[in-house]
Order: C-alpha cells, then sequence, then structure tokens
C-alpha cells in the first residue's frame, strides 16, 4: 500500500509538471507526459494484482474463468505497462542525442510529429510482440501445495521465442540510454575543447562526467532494478516462489521502482523541470492560502 501511494503521488507530480505546454514544446516531453500516465497505471496494476492474490487466496473456491482472467489480462499489463516505460526512456535519451548534435537546427515540430507516431505505435507493437503470452499461459494446480499457480504452456521453440523478447524489451532501451549518455558527455567535452584550447581532452571529459554523471548513473540504476524481475521472470519455472516468498516479493517490487519514482529521476535531476515545477507550487499556494 506504501508503494501505490509514493508511486501515484509521484506519477500525478510528474503529470503535473509536464501537462504544462512549456514541457511538450519537444518530443521528449511528450514522452515524459505520457510516461507519467503509464506510471500510474503501473502502479495501479500491481496494486490490483496484489489484491486479486491476497483475495483468491483467501477464497480458493474462486471461479477458475476469474482465476484465468487475471492471470492472462493483468499479468500482460503489468508487462506491458513496464515495457512501454523502458522504451519512452530511451526515446527521451535518444532526443537528447539528436538535440546535441542539431544544435540550434533541431526541429521541435518534427520531433513533436515523430512523437506522436511513437506514442500511438508502440503498445500496439510491443502487444505484437507478447502475442504468445495470450495463448499460452494459462493456470497450474499445485496439489502439493493445494494452489494455483499462473505460469506458462509452451514449447522450447516458444520459450526461446519468448526469452529473446523480453531480452530486448530490457535490454534495448538500456543500450540506448547509456550509449546516448557516453555520446552526450564526449560530445560536450569535444566542444568545451575546442571552445578552451589551453584544456586537454582528458581534463574536460572527466570535468563533463562529473557535471553530467546523472546521464551515466541514471541508466545503470535503471537496469539493476530491473534485473530482479528479469531473473524472476525466466526461472519462475525451475524455482517456487513459496520457497522463499519475501527475497521473492522483494525482488519483484524492486524491478517497479524505475516506473514509480519518474518524479524522480527526471524532473528533479532536471533544472528546467524543477523550476516549472517549484513555480507550480508556488502558484498553487498563493491560490489556496491566500
Amino acid at each position: 500500500m506504501f508503494l501505490f501511494v509514493v508511486g501515484l503521488l509521484n506519477s500525478i507530480l510528474t503529470y503535473l509538471v509536464f501537462r504544462h505546454p512549456n514541457c511538450r514544446q519537444t518530443g521528449s516531453g511528450m514522452y515524459l507526459h505520457v510516461s507519467s500516465i503509464v506510471s500510474g497505471l503501473a502502479i495501479s496494476t500491481l496494486t490490483m494484482k496484489f489484491w486479486f492474490v491476497v483475495v483468491t487466496h483467501i477464497y480458493q473456491s474462486t471461479d477458475r474463468h476469474i482465476l484465468l482472467g487475471g492471470c492472462i489480462s493483468i499479468e500482460i499489463a503489468l508487462k506491458l505497462f513496464l515495457y512501454i516505460s523502458n522504451w519512452l526512456n530511451a526515446f527521451v535519451a535518444i532526443e537528447r542525442v539528436i538535440t546535441v548534435i542539431k544544435g540550434i537546427h533541431f526541429n521541435k515540430s518534427k520531433s513533436k510529429c515523430i512523437a506522436r507516431w511513437t506514442l500511438r505505435l508502440l503498445p500496439f507493437v510491443i502487444l505484437g510482440s507478447m502475442s504468445h503470452e495470450f495463448i499460452y499461459r494459462g493456470l497450474f494446480d499445485d496439489y502439493e501445495e493445494q494452489r494455483v499457480w499462473c505460469v506458462f504452456h509452451y514449447s522450447q521453440s516458444i520459450q526461446n521465442y519468448s526469452t529473446t523478447i523480453q531480452l530486448f524489451h530490457f535490454i534495448v532501451p538500456f543500450l540506448m540510454n547509456l550509449f546516448s549518455a557516453v555520446f552526450i558527455i564526449f560530445s560536450l567535452a569535444r566542444r568545451r575543447v575546442v571552445i578552451q584550447n589551453q584544456q586537454r581532452y582528458a581534463e574536460q571529459f572527466l570535468a563533463q562526467l562529473k557535471k553530467n554523471k546523472q546521464l551515466i548513473v541514471s541508466p545503470i540504476v535503471l537496469v539493476i532494478l530491473s534485473v530482479p524481475r528479469l531473473l524472476i521472470t525466466l526461472f519462475s519455472g525451475c524455482v517456487k516462489a513459496s520457497r522463499s516468498p519475501w527475497l521473492y516479493l522483494l525482488g519483484y517490487l524492486v524491478s517497479f521502482i524505475p516506473a514509480v519514482f519518474v518524479f524522480i529521476i527526471f524532473v528533479l535531476p532536471s533544472s528546467t523541470y524543477k523550476k516549472l515545477f517549484r513555480t507550480m507550487i508556488i502558484r498553487w499556494r498563493r491560490r489556496f492560502f491566500r
């Protein structure tokens, strides 16, 4: 419940910041605006899954059609929101690279146009890649523990495909974030060297790395926090969660931190977004306490 309240609060604050037209003048602002909505949906779905598991565990006579519906819809929705969040973060990083390359010639209108089409197509592309889950996800009766599990029933080829898709939605966005961060820092350092000839490239690189360290730290933190869910997803068929339920639950919840704390990851490190947020808070204070 604590994670739901904190996550929903972060989602609302992020949404209010990026609802401002000044924050959506480029594609990255539009991506972050949608990311705030996806964050709220992810934490709401996670809370729904928690109560679904609790209720169905208490009332073990729950109809199997309800169990199957929850097994398919809730788990797939969670994956969808997490994958969308991963790709939106990556698209923000890519647009930052384009901004550095283009400089003053960066076309904001074209950026917004690309973002609109990307946001429209992204959910359908992800769902298409996950189509096998609608077919092969089902229920498994564990007579030893007297409970029902939500599992996959598929062949080795489908399992290989599922693993590939999960790795794709996990690794590719991370690499896009990481390489974008490295490129931006190298580019800024090279430009500084051109402007200030007296400083060596290595010195400028270290200076830019220190100044923009969040560009490197953020993607690394994102991937570290996502590793537990990846391992749980890949090896859930080999290890029973009941043998170490708290460790399993902790690893599962940790992977939702990036999607839940969008405000902390993207708004607070940015001087522009943080300034706009402070202005918004001051305006609200004047409105409600005058």
